[in-house]
C-alpha cells in the first residue's frame, strides 16, 4: 500500500491523493518521497493528462507535517558519515519538489509546463506546506478548525524543505518572519491575506474549483471571465464569488524566482529597505533566542545568504543549514522531548491498564484562582463542572472568570457567543455540597491548610458516590498526609495544575502511598479531555516541578546576598534559556508565598534545613513590604501601573555588590544544576519513574531551557563524565546542594547516558 495514489477524469485532469495509512492525519515518511516522485513523473509523460491536483484523502486536512520521529532518527540513519547523508537527503527532497515546481517545463525557455494545484482540505503544516508552496496555485477550503504554517521551529528545527527559501522569496523575509521564526499558524482566510495561499473556497467546492484552474491555465477553457467558487456557502454575493480574469497558458505556472528579472519583496540584504530588514530581524532574534536556540539563527542565515544566489543556490545553502542543525544536539533533543515523549505520555504511555475513566462531572472545591480556571478548562472540554465556594458571591465570581475569559474569545472572534453560552451553562456556581451528587470527579482547590482540606475532604465523600475519585489540587502539602482524611485512600490523589492553569500545558499527577489504578487512570484521562499534558510522580515533599524550580529560585537569592550583581544573576539565566530569571520569577509567584513555604520547610526538617542563607533575604524583603509584583514592590520596581521598570537598587544597600563578580559561566552552572540535580535525585529516590516525564514536565511546568530538551537530555548533551566533576568543584565551592548524587556519579564512571539507560520509561535501577 502507498501513501499516494493517482486517478485521471476524462477531461484528462489528474487528482493525486495524500493519505498515510494508520493515521489520522498525513505524515510524510521517506518511502512517501518515492511514491510521490514516481506519480509526479507519470503525470508529467502521460500526454493525456494536462495538470494535476494534489490533494488529501483525510476529513478536514491535508497534512501534519514530516514524521518527526523519522527526523529525530535521521542522523543515526545517515550511515558513517552522517553530514553528508543528511544533507543529500533532503536535496533529494529538494530535487522531488523542484521537479513539482518546474512541472516538465523546457529548462531553458520554462514553456510547456503543466499546471500543479494543492487543494488544501484543512491543516497544512511543515511539509504540509512546503509541498503546496512547490505547486503553481494552493487553493484552501474554508475551514474554521483549520492552521497553516510552519511550526517547525517550536521543536527546534526550521522549514528546511524549501519552505524557508519558497515562503521568503514569496512574501519577503519581513511579511515572512512570523511564519518562519515564530511559528505563526494561521486559519485558511488569514493564510490568504498574508499571501500564504492563493484562494479560499467553501469546502465543497474545492476540488471543483482545482480543476477549473488547471484547465483554465493549460488553455482547456477559453480565454475570458470564468466563475471563480465563492469562500462559503452561506455568502452568494461574496465579491471574490465575482467573475474574474483567469491567467491563462503555461507561463503562469512560471514562479517569480525563475523569472528573469525576478526582486525579493521588501528588498535583497543589500537593498536599502531590505538592509534594514535583515539588521532588524537579526536583532530580534537574538535578543529573543539569546543565542541558545540554534534553528532561529540558522534559518535567518539561510534566508539572508540564499537572497543573493539563485533559486536553486538558495536551496543548496537552506539545506547545508538545515543538516547543521540536525547534527546539533540541540535539536534532537528538542524533538525528542517536545514531540516524541509528550505526544507518548498525552497518549497514555504510563496509564494503567483499567477502563476507560472518561469524566462526564467535575466537582471543583473552592472558586479562587485556580479553582476558576480548573472549572473554565473542564467546562471548555465538554465537562459539567459544579463550582463550589463557602460565599455565593465568590462561587459566581469563578463562574465570571469564565465568562470573561469567552468574552475576549469573542472579542477576537475566535469564540461564538454561542459557544459561550454552551459553555457558561455547564458551570454551576453554588455554595450547597449537595450539588456533587453524580460527580465522578472532585478536584479540591480550597487554602493551602492541611486542617481545612481534611475538612472539606470528609464532607464531600459523605455526599458523592463510593466511585468517585478525589483529587487535591495542591503544591506543596504530601498527598499520603491529605489522604489519611479520607474513607476510601486508594481513590485519593494529587492533581497539581500550574497558574495560570488555561495557559499552562503541564499537570502533575502525584499518587500517594495507597493511590489505587482507577484513580492514576481517572486522573490522566481527565488530563486528556482538558487537553493537558500528564506526568505522574510519587508523593514526596515538593512532588517534581517545585522540587527542582525551588532551588532555582534559592540559588538566585543566595548569590544575592554573596554580592553578585543581580543584572548578572537575570541576564545569565536568560542567556543559558531560562525563561525568567530567579528574581523575577520570585516577585511573579510572591516572596511571601516564599516565607510561607521556606518556614513549612524549616518546621518539617528541623535542623536539616539547608536555606537559611536564604531566608535571611526573603524575610527581610517580606518585612520591607516587597512582596512581588502583587505588592508593586520586590527585587524589582514597579511604576504605578504595576509594570517592570528595572531591578531594585535599594538592593544594594543591604546586600552591596561585590567588587569581584564571578564568570558567568559559572553563574549559569549554578543556576542550572541547583535543578538538574534536583530531578537526578528524584529519579533516583523513584518520586520520578520516567525520565520523558521529567524531561517534558520541567519544559512545560516551568520553562526550563527548552532549547536542552529537558535536565536529562541535557546532562546527555554535556556528558555524565563532565557534570560529576563539575558538580564536584561547585560543591567544593558552594556547599553539598551540588554534591554529585550516586547515581551521576555511577553513570558518569560507566560512561552511560540517561537516555540509553532509562529512556522508553525504563525504571531506575
Amino acid at each position: 500500500m502507498t501513501d499516494f495514489t493517482m486517478a485521471t477524469d476524462a477531461d484528462g485532469v489528474a487528482t493525486i491523493t495524500w493519505d498515510t495509512k494508520g493515521k489520522s492525519m498525513n505524515v510524510m515518511t521517506l518511502e512517501a518521497w518515492d511514491d510521490l516522485e514516481a506519480l509526479i513523473d507519470q503525470a508529467l509523460a502521460d500526454d493525456a493528462i494536462k495538470g494535476v491536483i494534489l490533494t488529501s484523502g483525510k476529513p478536514g486536512s491535508f497534512a501534519g507535517g514530516m514524521d518527526l520521529k523519522v527526523i529525530a532518527k535521521m542522523k543515526e540513519m545517515a550511515g558513517d558519515d552522517p553530514a553528508q547523508g543528511l544533507f543529500d537527503g533532503i536535496m533529494n527532497a529538494h530535487r522531488i519538489m523542484r521537479k513539482i515546481e518546474r512541472a516538465g517545463m523546457d529548462p531553458k525557455t520554462l514553456k510547456g509546463g503543466k499546471p500543479i494545484v494543492a487543494a488544501l482540505p484543512g491543516t497544512a503544516l511543515g511539509i504540509g506546506l512546503e509541498i503546496p508552496l512547490s505547486c503553481h496555485r494552493i487553493i484552501a477550503a474554508d475551514n474554521p478548525k483549520a492552521k497553516i504554517g510552519l511550526p517547525e521551529i517550536m521543536v527546534g528545527i526550521f522549514p528546511g524543505a524549501g519552505g524557508t527559501t519558497r515562503l521568503s522569496r514569496k512574501m519577503g523575509a519581513m511579511a515572512a518572519s512570523p511564519l518562519l521564526l515564530e511559528g505563526k499558524l494561521n486559519s485558511p482566510e488569514a493564510a490568504k491575506r498574508a499571501g500564504v495561499v492563493d484562494e479560499v473556497v467553501a469546502p465543497v467546492n474545492l476540488l471543483p474549483r482545482a480543476k477549473q484552474w488547471v484547465l483554465a491555465t493549460a488553455g482547456e477553457i477559453p480565454n475570458g471571465k470564468v466563475e471563480v467558487y465563492p469562500r462559503t456557502l452561506s455568502d452568494p454575493s461574496d465579491p471574490e464569488s465575482d467573475p474574474v480574469m483567469m491567467p491563462m497558458g503555461s507561463d503562469s505556472i512560471v514562479k517569480p524566482w525563475d523569472q528573469k528579472g525576478y526582486k525579493m519583496p521588501g528588498g535583497a540584504p543589500y537593498h536599502p529597505a531590505g538592509f534594514m530588514t535583515f539588521v532588524g530581524a537579526s536583532a530580534m532574534v537574538n535578543g529573543k533566542t539569546q543565542g541558545v536556540y540554534p534553528a532561529a539563527k540558522a534559518l535567518l542565515s539561510a534566508v539572508y545568504e540564499g537572497a543573493m544566489v539563485p533559486f536553486d543556490t538558495a536551496l543548496k545553502i537552506e539545506a547545508r543549514w538545515f543538516t547543521h542543525v540536525l547534527m546539533n544536539p540541540s535539536s534532537s533533543a528538542m524533538i525528542r522531548s517536545l514531540f516524541v515523549n509528550k505526544e507518548a505520555l498525552e497518549k497514555g504511555a504510563n496509564r494503567p491498564a483499567v477502563d476507560d475513566q472518561k469524566v462526564t462531572k467535575v466537582g471543583v472545591l473552592g472558586a479562587g484562582m485556580m479553582g476558576a480556571g480548573i472549572a473554565l478548562v473542564s467546562a471548555l472540554a465538554g465537562i459539567e463542572v459544579v463550582l463550589i465556594d463557602q460565599a455565593q458571591a465568590s462561587a459566581d465570581k469563578g463562574k465570571a472568570y469564565t465568562e470573561a475569559y469567552l468574552d475576549k474569545g469573542i472579542a477576537r472572534k475566535k469564540v461564538t457567543a454561542e459557544k459561550k453560552d454552551a459553555v457558561l451553562g455547564l458551570i454551576t456556581a453554588t455554595t450547597d455540597l449537595e450539588a456533587l451528587k453524580g460527580a465522578d470527579l472532585i478536584v479540591e482547590a480550597v487554602f493551602e491548610d492541611p486542617a481545612v482540606k481534611a475538612e472539606i475532604t470528609k464532607k464531600v465523600e459523605a455526599i458523592v458516590g463510593e466511585d468517585c475519585i478525589f483529587a487535591t489540587n495542591t503544591s506543596t502539602l504530601p498527598i499520603s498526609d491529605l489522604a489519611k482524611a479520607s474513607v476510601r485512600p486508594e481513590q485519593f490523589i494529587g492533581i497539581h495544575f500550574f497558574s495560570p492553569v488555561e495557559k499552562m500545558m503541564l499537570v502533575e499527577i502525584i499518587k500517594g502511598r495507597e493511590t489505587g489504578e482507577r484513580a492514576v487512570a481517572k486522573a490522566l484521562d481527565y488530563v486528556r479531555q482538558i487537553r493537558k499534558t500528564p506526568i505522574v510522580v510519587n508523593d514526596a515533599r515538593f512532588f517534581y516541578a517545585n522540587r527542582c524550580i525551588i532551588p532555582y529560585i534559592n540559588e538566585g537569592i543566595r548569590m544575592v546576598a554573596e554580592g553578585v550583581a543581580p543584572a548578572l544573576i537575570e541576564n545569565a539565566a536568560k542567556m543559558v534559556g531560562m525563561p525568567l530569571g530567579p528574581l523575577q520569577l520570585v516577585d511573579e509567584t510572591s516572596i511571601d508565598l516564599g516565607v510561607k513555604i521556606a518556614k513549612a520547610t524549616k518546621a518539617a526538617m528541623g535542623d536539616a534545613y539547608p536555606d537559611g542563607a536564604v531566608d535571611e533575604v526573603i524575610f527581610w524583603m517580606a518585612d520591607e513590604g516587597r512582596l512581588g509584583r502583587k505588592s508593586s514592590a520586590g527585587f524589582y520596581s514597579y511604576d504605578d501601573k504595576g509594570k517592570r521598570t528595572g531591578l531594585w537598587d535599594g538592593l544594594a544597600a543591604k546586600y552591596p555588590v561585590a567588587d569581584d563578580q564571578p564568570d558567568l559561566i559559572e553563574v549559569q552552572e549554578r543556576l542550572l544544576f541547583a535543578q538538574v540535580l534536583e530531578a537526578v535525585r528524584a529519579l533516583e529516590e523513584g518520586v520520578l519513574e520516567d525520565i520523558r516525564e521529567g524531561d517534558v514536565g520541567a519544559i512545560l511546568g516551568w520553562g526550563f531551557a527548552p532549547w536542552s530538551g529537558g535536565p536529562f537530555s541535557w546532562l546527555d548533551i554535556i556528558g555524565a563524565p563532565y557534570a560529576a566533576e563539575r558538580c564536584d568543584q561547585l560543591a567544593e565551592k558552594f556547599g553539598p546542594r551540588f554534591a554529585t548524587p550516586a547515581l551521576l556519579r555511577n553513570m558518569a564512571d560507566e560512561g552511560e547516558e540517561f537516555y540509553a539507560r532509562f529512556g522508553a520509561g525504563k525504571q531506575a535501577a
